[in-house]
This record gives C-alpha cells, structure tokens and sequence, in this order.
C-alpha cells in the first residue's frame, strides 16, 4: 500500500496496489502435477448383471503465467476498493478460477464461492450498493465489479479487454492494471466452450497487497 496526503478536506486518501499471480493448466508441460482419475464409459466391460469400470489415470500440469498488478481507486470508491483490496488479502482471491472469458470484451473471475458466476459474498455482508460511476469502461485493463443489476455488487469483477462504453452507469469501475497487461491478453485468448466458460482452468495462484 501506498500512502498518500491529501489536502482537500485534510482527509488521507491512498491508493492500493494488489497483485495476482495466474496459473493455468496445461498438459505436457513440466511443473507442478495434479493427480485425478476418471472413469472411460467406452473401457466398461459389460456382463448380463455388472458393469466394472476400469480407472483411467490423467495428469494435468500446471504452468505459471505470470504477475498482473493492479492499481485501485479507493479516493474515487473506498468502499468498492476496501472490498477487493480484503477480499484478496491474504488469501482470499487464492485458488479462484477466471469462469467467463470473452475475447474483446472481458476476462471475468472473483467467485471464491461457487467459482462459477452465481457467488455473492462482501466484507460489507451481504451484496451492496454501487458507489459511483465516475470513472467509465473508456480503454483495456480498467477493473470493474461485475453485477447481476443495481446494487448486487460483491466479490465478482472483471477486466476490460477493451473500451465498453455500454457498461457506464451500470458497472462501477475501480481500478487498473498497472503491470502486467500481456498477462490479461493471454487469458483473453484462452479457448473458451459454452457459456464463455475457459477450456483451460486459469487460476489465481497467489495474491496480495504491495
């Protein structure tokens, strides 16, 4: 965190700067193993009164990404800022997956809930209000809390792949990146299947304050 004076009312204001670091899985290449089995319809062996299913061991392996920092308005909306800056310190946005990714549009993730969208959780308790809409969706990297309408704002957010006018006055913006861009680009261009759903799980492996 860095702190910063400022004049206007003798208030303090500061910004937050957070990090993420993104793991996605990809197979054959060398780092961490996941282990799991599954169970191959096609390898049943099928009798008149039983069916065996014979296990199939699969690795996945995961491959860092890298570091993506990210810069938040908390003089324009602390309360939205405070609620992304706690919710990813110290462990919270850890191991959260991004669940919907649009390429020229956005890269969505934050629900440590469910992990697929339909999560709500805050510091402030429950869902709430929008705080403002000074800033607007005008370029990529902009961070913005995603929403399922007026004032169920919570722990979801999403990154601007590009200037989305369309969500002014309807999203609150409250934050940037500020390193890490091509970070945002590479998982914009993960192959997605239906509901915009990523074909590689893209995982925050690491997160916090700076």
């Amino acid at each position: 965190m860095v702190m910063k004076h400022c004049n206007h009312h003798f208030n303090v204001s500061y910004t937050s700067f957070l990090f993420f670091y993104f793991r996605t899985i990809i197979a054959n290449v060398k780092g961490l193993c996941l282990f799991f089995t599954y169970f191959d319809p096609l390898l049943c062996k099928v009798s008149p009164s039983v069916c065996i299913l014979v296990p199939i061991p699969v690795f996945h392996v995961c491959q860092d990404v890298g570091r993506m920092k990210i810069e938040l308005f908390a003089d324009v909306v602390p309360k939205t800022a405070e609620n992304f800056r706690k919710d990813g310190v110290p462990i919270g946005y850890k191991g959260c997956t991004f669940h919907r990714v649009i390429k020229d549009f956005m890269i969505q993730g934050g629900d440590f809930v469910n992990g697929d969208g339909t999560g709500v959780c805050s510091i402030y308790r429950g869902p709430f209000a929008d705080e403002n809409f000074k800033h607007k969706h005008s370029a990529p990297g902009l961070l913005s809390m995603a929403n399922s309408g007026p004032g169920t704002n919570g722990c979801q957010f999403f990154l601007t792949c590009t200037k989305c006018d369309w969500l002014d006055g309807k999203h609150v913006v409250f934050g940037k990146v500020v390193d890490g861009l091509l970070i945002m680009r590479k998982i914009e261009n993960v192959p997605t299947g239906p509901n915009n759903k990523p074909k590689l799980p893209i995982l925050i492996a690491q997160c916090g304050e700076m």
